[in-house]
């Protein structure tokens, strides 16, 4: 198997076809001093499409040389706000800087509400303008258009075809109110020239399993469950037990460990991995070393632990 270890530098544009950068590699909930929070870019020859949008993404957007008005669309995966919490400086950004036309967001569930409540939040400032009497404004409204999509869904975004389906990020009872109103989604995106399977963040799902089977390129979650329970009790030493033991029991069961996103990509037949969402705090090279042979024990295809920035 070839190992790539994560570069210091963002690769190289690929020639031709599309690009997907690595936007922001570090997953939640604590915020990172040398990662940004989940997003990613997908270039493609009919636009740029933001794949989650945690804090930081327009910064890192324009770290990546991308300016905001290129922006064609945002797929959100589901509505932690270690992958949302970004939207609002995209949506407040473009209305402030006048970038025309509406702005395609596509999620689960709840997106409507999410995108709702942003749009109220920047009403006083939308009103306000520049400060001008009598400046024109456009109306919040007409600045965005929600699609929200389920398991199943097909959607074309700005160009791409994209399939949706549901993981095991959530695991409420099938059916049930709560699995209707709370989804969340990884995301098979159809290129002319190759296909990318984006996890979000899941446990172990046959449903990402087949959705990314024979895929040229699985980005994949990835997370170190002690030292991310660690790290939230050194952010947040006051922390309940019950709290503390919820959240243990949600990064346990719903995110991926480095042996299962090598099992998950190796039953899947993807061709090459890149590992994003690195919730491994302090792991430092011992640590990623670790990880490395970890996903190596299932999996035999080509692998890359990315940096912010990164270009495949």
């Amino acid at each position: 198997m070839a190992l790539v270890a994560a570069s210091a530098t963002a690769q190289p544009a690929r020639a031709g076809g599309s690009t997907w950068i690595t936007l922001g590699t570090m997953g939640g909930p604590i915020a990172s001093a040398d990662r940004s929070q989940p997003a990613n870019l997908l270039l493609t020859s009919t636009g740029a499409i933001l794949v989650d949008a945690g804090d930081g993404a327009v910064e890192q957007l324009a770290k990546a040389g991308v300016p905001l008005p290129r922006i064609r669309a945002v797929v959100l995966s589901h509505l932690h706000f270690d992958h949302s919490g970004g939207l609002a400086a995209v949506l407040g950004l473009r209305y402030q800087t006048a970038v025309p036309g509406r702005l395609a967001i596509y999620g689960p569930p709840g997106t409507r509400a999410l995108v709702d409540g942003l749009l109220a939040s920047m009403r006083p400032a939308a009103e306000a303008g520049y400060g001008l009497p009598g400046e024109p404004t456009t109306r919040l409204e007409d600045t965005v258009s929600v699609t929200e999509l389920t398991d199943g869904s097909r959607a074309d975004v700005a160009g791409v075809a994209v399939f949706a389906a549901q993981n095991s990020h959530y695991s409420f009872a099938p059916g049930s109110d709560q699995d209707q109103r709370f989804k969340s989604l990884s995301f098979r995106f159809q290129l002319p020239d190759r296909s990318i399977v984006y996890t979000g963040d899941t446990g172990p799902s046959a449903a990402v399993e087949r959705l990314a089977r024979g895929a040229d390129l699985l980005v994949s979650e990835m997370i170190d469950v002690a030292a991310t329970v660690a790290n939230v009790r050194k952010n947040t030493p006051s922390i309940s037990p019950e709290a503390l033991a919820a959240l243990t029991r949600h990064l346990s069961d719903h995110h991926l460990t480095a042996r299962q996103v090598g099992e998950l990509a190796e039953r899947a037949g993807v061709k090459q991995v890149v590992v994003m969402h690195l919730v491994a705090p302090g792991a430092g090279a011992q640590g990623m070393s670790a990880m490395n042979a970890d996903v190596r024990l299932g999996y035999c295809g080509k692998v890359t632990f990315a940096n912010d920035l990164d270009r495949f």
